[in-house]
């Protein structure tokens, strides 16, 4: 979770960007921001909001770009989202690399997951059962609902009130400190709402989950477990129950909730295993602790369970820059399982570390042919063809993921150094804007887009288009500047 003197500011940027990418410089006050029927907040305006607060968010936070990892929460949340309350919404789901166990939900579907709280679950609908309860915190409008009983706000009051409703829903106490600085009338009505918002989640994720096909049960297991464990911390609770606060009368709620869906027998995603074996693999600092994890685990369990266990011990290896002990590992699961993409990337990713760059590249372009339909594929062969000096067919391969462009700034760095390489430094520049841009680095980006501007020359398009973003910027800047 961000820091919550952070969560403010964090707001405050996020409505000021929201106010000028709208064109509104003139009045800065904020009418209703929203309500429990999606009525005083367009739709627009929302995913504005939520965009300005995710930029705000990688200002802060370390958010995973490994591809495979970012598909696969994608994968799990759009498979929620598709069966939660408004299957339509445009959800974005992502990866914070922080091993405390929480996951928090922002505005415009922004849905954040820690690391720690994946490599706590001990199933895949444990996992399912957070992020639907966090979707249940969107469609339900949690967000905006403290806005009800407003008229009018000013700005930072607007602002700085749904930083507090966010607090509030994510740490009582933290939440009833900075609503009694704005609201000191109703601090108490606040927090109860927050409560029943939690309630509600419960009771909406729990739907989604068996909409889902994930077992609904596993719910009240994780908040039990997290509860029985917190005994075990000696420097207070997983910030997960201190952000969601669970009590032995909420898990009995959630546990009657569940007997009502009957029991199941839900298997895990080959993906849900191997994504933990890699969080587990960088997320742990000493690569020797993580071989001797998983050579244990090569002993016990399921084929598909030692598989992963070998998988889990090639990437210990491969951090640890063991790459004769990695690749071999790698292509014996190949050869078991060509159908796994997740063994076919690594076996490329290892050889290319290890100089034999020829053999990585054969590999990923196989890889893309049978597996044309993932872009993380694509991503890492056209990470290995820039960094073997071949730019224009990187080029051509991150062109093809254009729809991940909007979020995320790991691509577009990448593709301003494929135009760098191949000698358009406008385009370059351009798109490194872009990349500080979602990064919340605006000045950066102000200064990126000056240099497109000049190297853009006699490019009427290309010009306009870039004069039309440093416009932007330069609003975004200066109302950041009042607030």
């Amino acid at each position: 979770m961000l820091r919550p003197h952070l969560v403010a500011l964090i707001l405050l940027i996020s409505t000021l960007s929201s106010q000028a990418e709208t064109g509104n410089e003139q009045d800065i006050n904020l009418p209703n921001i929203g309500d429990s029927t999606g009525t005083l907040i367009s739709p627009i305006q929302e995913q504005q909001l939520g965009r300005a607060f995710m930029r705000s968010v990688r200002q802060q936070t370390s958010i995973s770009q490994d591809p495979e990892i970012r598909d696969y929460i994608d994968a799990i949340g759009k498979r929620l989202g598709s069966v939660s309350d408004s299957p339509t919404y445009p959800f974005h789901f992502f990866i914070v690399m922080n091993p405390a166990i929480n996951a928090f939900a922002g505005p415009g579907g922004y849905i954040g997951v820690h690391s720690g709280l994946i490599l706590a679950t001990e199933s895949e609908s444990e996992l399912a059962s957070v992020i639907a309860h966090e979707i249940a915190h969107v469609t339900q409008r949690h967000l905006y609902q403290a806005f009800e009983d407003s008229k009018r706000l000013s700005l930072p009051t607007a602002a700085a009130t749904l930083a507090a409703l966010l607090i509030g829903s994510q740490s009582p106490e933290a939440g009833q400190a900075a609503i009694m600085a704005i609201q000191a009338g109703s601090v108490q009505h606040q927090i109860n709402f927050t409560r029943d918002n939690e309630k509600e989640a419960d009771s909406i994720g729990m739907q989604t989950l068996a909409r889902s096909n994930y077992d609904p049960h596993s719910m009240p297991l994780f908040f039990e477990k997290l509860q029985q464990s917190s005994r075990f911390y000696g420097k207070g609770p997983p910030e997960f129950l201190r952000t969601h606060p669970v009590t032995s009368a909420r898990i009995a709620d959630t546990r009657s909730r569940s007997e009502k869906y009957g029991y199941r027998q839900v298997t895990d995603s080959i993906d849900y295993l191997l994504v933990k074996a890699k969080l587990l693999v960088l997320s742990d600092k000493n690569s020797r602790n993580t071989i001797k994890l998983f050579k244990k685990r090569l002993t016990r369990g399921t084929s598909e369970q030692k598989d992963v266990a070998q998988y889990g011990l090639a990437l210990a290896f491969h951090k640890n820059e063991e790459f004769s002990n990695a690749i071999p590992l790698f292509r014996k699961l190949v050869e078991k399982n060509p159908q796994q993409p997740h063994y076919v990337t690594a076996l490329a990713a290892a050889l290319f570390e290890g100089g034999e760059h020829k053999k990585s590249l054969a590999t990923y372009k196989s890889a893309i042919e049978h597996f044309p339909a993932l872009l993380s594929i694509r991503q890492s062969y056209g990470e290995a063809l820039l960094r073997s000096g071949q730019a224009k067919k990187a080029q051509q391969q991150f062109l093809v993921i254009d729809r991940y462009i909007l979020t995320s700034p790991e691509l577009y760095r990448l593709i301003a150094r494929t135009y760098k390489l191949t000698g358009e430094a406008a385009q370059s520049h351009r798109h490194l804007a872009e990349s500080y841009y979602l990064n919340g680095r605006i000045n950066e980006a102000i200064r990126q887009l000056t240099l497109a501007q000049k190297a853009a020359k006699n490019d009427f398009y290309l010009l306009t288009q870039i004069e039309e973003r440093l416009d932007l910027f330069l609003k975004i800047r200066k109302m950041m500047r009042k607030g």
